[in-house]
């Protein structure tokens, strides 16, 4: 049905009366497609992030902070810290020759991504009495990334394919 009006030919107040008024006469359809709309923007806007969502040579840099303590990769050796090859997935206290406190070792904590995220967040907040006395890392794409690094190494140092 047309009204013989365009739309944007209306004073503001107008346009917005016609707009509802045809969206009213169509059933709302304007409405649905809007919202089609926004639903695919964001199905987007997600898979853009989620491809976009960890960078390794960044991790790697991130990873300098952790050098002074861990070595990862098939030299890495037991240091201030553990070596930290394939962590992701290792249980806490778990790597032999490295003396831990009795909170790592007694945690019950499997290193997966949720709960290495939190730990290095704030150490000493998700395991108190950890002998660790690094701050931390607060932003979450730097631990995103990170952990990117860290996942390249299976539990012989070695880069998986």
């Amino acid at each position: 049905m047309s009204h013989g009006v365009g739309i944007s030919t209306l004073a503001p107040a107008q346009s917005a009366r016609a707009a509802e008024a045809h969206d009213a006469e169509t059933g709302g359809e304007l409405e649905k497609h809007m919202q089609k709309l926004l639903f695919a923007a964001g199905l987007i806007l997600a898979m853009t992030g989620a491809a976009a969502a960890a960078d390794v040579e960044h991790g790697k840099s991130i990873f300098a902070k952790c050098r002074a303590c861990h070595q990862i990769g098939e030299k890495a050796r037991n240091l201030v810290g553990p070596e930290l090859n394939g962590v992701i997935g290792r249980k806490a206290g778990s790597v032999p020759g490295f003396k831990y406190s009795e909170a790592n070792k007694t945690s019950g904590i499997t290193w997966d991504e949720a709960t290495f995220r939190e730990y290095i967040k704030n150490p000493r907040a998700k395991l108190p009495g950890t002998k660790m006395v690094f701050a931390g890392i607060p932003n979450d794409q730097d631990i995103d990334d990170l952990i990117a690094y860290l996942k390249q190494f299976d539990a012989d140092g070695k880069m998986k394919q």
